[in-house]
């Protein structure tokens, strides 16, 4: 996929007198924007509209927040821009990244498009001094999550990566039960989930998951996105011992039955130590067939027990069961209302995202960091690096091992009076 840059150079000898007091007018305005303004302007990288995430998710989360407003949005032709503008009421629409980056109504760019363009939108916005959220994997690799991270180091700007596994109500609601002593210590956790891709059929816009170059795998994206969650309810793992596999040669796309060859594992188990000393087991595999999700997590007074409809926490709508003492049965118990603070009325993909937005918003205005950052992408990151040396060699591998400086996001403040209302 290629993106056009147009960028005006101010030392063009034909650049008009009239060009460069506009140019002028329109830095002083984006100068003058502040996060102290009624709303947040965001712009868009990568729109269509049914389709795209970014239509499914971020568009209705961030019209359901009264922080933010759809300033503008991108796509690679001006045609599908101006469909896309229409569709969902936004004023400004572009066919190439650099007009939105420096456009000045846009404070916040959404970089919604596949890994590979990553670092080349998040750079382009980072240059142009703006605020910068964008979906995760973060870059192709550690290397380039590391290179974004340097580039905002310092800048008056906020960062947030696409990991709202934490921001679930039920995620969430399982951190406080285990942090007040609900199942006692944890001894030991148990996840098991279905990627839907990397099976035997794909649809044909997710083709490019099948080339492990691509940076979109079985690993990086739904074994990341349980992994997050997993590890804000029970904290980080610290060694792993890992075994990926290939299992199948190609996948049919749907639609057309043309056989696509896969080079990608579809199969990732993962054998690890928490911080605290539980020990865990994580298995994703490719594919739609078999358990969407199920995660449990065994304490010394009791269990609890996570289950979707796919492998996809941050996505999925979650139920909670709980099982108290050694021969208790699994009930089911509901989370408080108090978990969900964004609208009754958005659908399952965007309830996350709208957690998060509405937690940017907030880090943006205050200069903290509640959501996860570019410095959060980086320590996930490592994890894969970790999971790709042990399962490479066989050996028990140190997450620690591969630090480079990654910063946890501060958690969360919790709702209030959670612990009068916990089950007994």
């Amino acid at each position: 996929m290629e993106w056009k840059s147009s960028q005006i150079n101010l030392e063009q000898p034909d650049l008009s007198i009239s060009m460069i007091l506009e140019l002028s007018i329109t830095v002083e305005r984006a100068r003058s924007r502040t996060m102290t303004d009624a709303q947040i302007g965001v712009g868009i990288i990568g729109v269509e509209p049914g389709r795209s995430w970014s239509a499914v998710a971020h568009i209705p989360a961030l019209r359901s927040l009264p922080q933010y407003r759809l300033a503008a949005l991108s796509t690679r032709r001006q045609e599908s821009a101006d469909a896309a503008a229409r569709a969902f009421g936004v004023e400004h629409s572009f066919d190439n990244h650099q007009a939105l980056v420096s456009h000045p109504e846009v404070d916040l760019v959404v970089v919604s498009v596949k890994v590979p363009h990553h670092f080349e939108l998040v750079s382009a916005a980072i240059a142009a001094g703006k605020s910068v959220y964008s979906e995760w994997p973060l870059g192709k690799g550690l290397d380039e999550a590391i290179r974004m991270v340097d580039l905002a180091r310092g800048k008056p700007l906020s960062t947030s990566v696409g990991l709202q596994a934490r921001f679930s109500p039920v995620i969430r609601y399982v951190r406080d039960l285990i942090a007040e002593g609900h199942i006692g210590e944890v001894l030991s956790s148990t996840l098991i989930g279905k990627g839907l891709d990397w099976g035997a059929a794909i649809p044909p816009e997710r083709v490019h998951v099948l080339d492990r170059r691509n940076g979109a795998t079985v690993l990086t994206v739904p074994f990341i996105h349980a992994i997050e969650g997993l590890c804000y309810a029970l904290g980080e793992i610290t060694e792993v011992q890992a075994l990926t596999a290939q299992r199948r040669p190609h996948s049919t796309v749907a639609g057309s039955g043309e056989i696509q060859p896969m080079d990608a594992d579809d199969q990732v188990v993962v054998a690890g130590r928490l911080e605290t000393g539980a020990v865990l087991s994580v298995h994703v595999r490719g594919g739609e067939e078999g358990t969407g999700l199920m995660w449990e997590i065994n304490g010394t007074k009791g269990d609890l027990k996570i289950t979707g409809n796919v492998g996809f926490p941050q996505i999925v709508d979650l139920e909670l069961f709980r099982a108290a003492g050694p021969y208790g049965e699994f009930k089911k118990i509901e989370v408080l209302s108090s978990y969900r603070t964004v609208s009754s009325d958005l659908p399952g993909p965007a309830v996350n995202i709208a957690e998060l937005y509405a937690v940017f918003a907030e880090d943006m205005r205050n200069g903290t960091q509640h959501c996860p950052g570019f410095d959060h992408a980086v320590t996930r990151q490592e994890f894969v690096e970790a999971v790709t040396e042990s399962a490479a060699t066989g050996r028990r591998v140190s997450v620690s091992s591969f630090g480079a400086g990654g910063h946890e996001p501060s958690v969360c403040p919790r709702p209030q009076a959670a612990s009068d209302q916990a089950p007994k």
